[in-house]
């Protein structure tokens, strides 16, 4: 019986030692950790983007930065990637006195009075409510492979949120790049780490829980 429990006793050490580790040994497993954490850290910004254009039938330019992601659809529809875009514009937003429907109407008409452009009622405010607006103009445009433009950092989860609530159709998407909101090296702009942090967030709250309900 003592024997047994030296033996016993000694297991119980041997298990807690191994366990806990030496202090060298800590220290080189949480060396390991934190290193393992920065290469993710530092490379996490490039998880966010997809740029991968295919040509497709449609283009379909997701509403905001109407700066960036307009001129990027233009782009791609000259180089022959659709036939046709249409703008995602917000039916409740308003610019001093004018609403953003009126603003992008004028913008087609300015662009030429034929341009292969139409506009798409959005009334959702978030991107999968955007997608469900934007199936209703699919349906009337027809086509099945669409190409969305949409902001560089919004590229993954838009694809993924499309691809989602409309399985009917194929889809691919193109980065609208715009250097004073967002890089890969977000750790070195204070914006950079702002969009960064914000759309890691959306990105894993509509992986983890918008997906499934």
């Amino acid at each position: 019986m003592r024997v047994e429990s030296r033996k016993s006793a000694t297991n119980v050490r041997d298990e807690r030692t191994w366990m806990s580790g030496s202090p060298p040994r800590r220290a080189w497993l949480w060396a390991v950790v934190v290193l393992v954490l920065a290469v993710f850290l530092a490379n996490a910004g490039k998880l966010l983007v997809v740029d991968a254009p295919q040509p497709s039938d449609l283009i379909v330019v997701l509403a905001g930065e109407t700066d960036r992601r307009p001129v990027r659809a233009l782009q791609l529809l000259s180089q022959g990637y659709g036939h046709k875009v249409i703008l995602d514009v917000p039916t409740q937003g308003k610019i001093y006195s004018f609403s953003q429907l009126q603003l992008a109407e004028k913008y087609i008409q300015d662009l030429s009075p034929n341009a292969a452009i139409s506009i798409c009622p959005i009334e959702g405010l978030s991107t999968r409510d955007e997608a469900r607006d934007v199936e209703k103009c699919l349906l009337r445009e027809g086509g099945k492979n669409v190409l969305l433009v949409t902001s560089d950092f919004h590229t993954r989860r838009a694809l993924s949120i499309f691809h989602h609530e409309i399985p009917g159709k194929l889809f691919c998407v193109a980065a609208a790049k715009d250097d004073t909101q967002f890089g890969t090296r977000w750790w070195t702009h204070r914006q950079w780490a702002k969009t960064f942090v914000d759309e890691g967030l959306r990105w894993i709250w509509w992986n983890a829980v918008d997906k499934w309900r």
